[in-house]
């Protein structure tokens, strides 16, 4: 069967729209690049909810956090590069440490940008910002996903980070799966290995994992679509169950899922774990599926490092 793929901006630009007509609070702050993060329409449909601040996006942050003081529910809409490392400093004190309702919804995650090289890609953004007390982080794996969890970071009181992709990716779940800020959804059930990934990855993830149970092992598959707070009893079940836990994700293998999961194992002196992801370095210019290949997040690799940890 022909699978059908589509950018999760796609996905946020259709559900902020929607919200944004039913919740008249719902507010769009908008970087000057509406275009490329899906929200024209909903600055053309609802003007009275919508800011466009300019390339501006510390401003965009501080906007946002004033509009959150008066009610109202402010989107930050940037990419991700620029709406987690330019606006930091702004996003810790003027919306995490006072607690407020602020979400900033970014596109062009990962190697995603690809083409536009490495000052466009942030790679290094969700490390970022788990590290900030009261912010949630988020990435949906595909269209669907990232539509229930804007509706669900929409209806959650306070700081939401969410990731988007600017590039077309697999659709996975159908328009009716559930998802819940801070609970994997189990995507396969097995007992020999886990894999965990998110994000535009996790179809590398349940490809690998069908392959490998094509040869008759036993994998459990989650989408550990939210990094912070991390679904800690997952972990703990595949701990306790495989023992040997695979991480795949489009990020710095530092201080993100990789890193969340490793977390948890240690504390609990048991399991296993490797890490796929880029390899802490800068991304470049360069095809989406190259990038990923140079850092091992593939298919062929996922199982490969699988079969290791079985082997052990």
């Amino acid at each position: 069967m022909e699978r059908t793929y589509i950018a999760t901006r796609d996905g946020y630009g259709d559900e902020i729209l929607e919200l944004g007509r039913e919740n008249k609070n719902i507010y769009v702050v908008d970087c000057d690049i509406g275009k490329s993060c899906k929200t024209v329409p909903f600055s053309q449909d609802l003007p009275n909810q919508h800011v466009n601040v300019g390339i501006a996006e510390q401003n965009a942050c501080g906007v946002a956090a004033g509009l959150a003081t008066t009610g109202k529910i402010p989107f930050v809409t940037s990419y991700a590069v620029f709406g987690s490392m330019r606006m930091s400093e702004q996003i810790r004190q003027e919306v995490c440490y006072p607690n407020l309702n602020v979400k900033i919804a970014c596109s062009h995650g990962g190697f995603t940008p690809a083409n536009d090289g490495a000052s466009h890609q942030g790679i290094e953004d969700m490390g970022i910002l788990r590290t900030i007390p009261n912010m949630t982080v988020c990435m949906p794996a595909d269209y669907y996903a990232t539509r229930k969890l804007v509706r669900a970071a929409a209806e959650y009181y306070g700081p939401v980070y969410l990731r988007f992709t600017r590039d077309p990716i697999p659709v996975i779940y159908d328009e009716n799966a559930t998802f819940e800020l801070g609970k994997a959804n189990k995507l396969m059930d097995g007992t020999d290995i886990t894999i965990i990934g998110n994000g535009d990855v996790l179809n590398l993830a349940y490809a690998a994992a069908k392959l490998l149970a094509a040869e008759g092992v036993s994998v459990a598959l989650f989408d550990m679509h939210t990094i912070k707070p991390l679904d800690v009893a997952v972990v703990k079940e595949a701990i306790e169950v495989t023992g040997k836990i695979v991480t795949v994700e489009d990020h710095n293998i530092l201080n993100a899922l990789g890193s969340a999961v490793c977390e948890v194992v240690a504390e609990a002196g048991a399991g296993i774990v490797r890490r796929i992801g880029i390899q802490d370095q800068f991304g470049e210019s360069a095809p989406y599926e190259s990038l990923l290949k140079k850092n091992g997040i593939t298919v062929e690799n996922i199982v490969a490092v699988s079969k290791e940890l079985l082997a052990m």
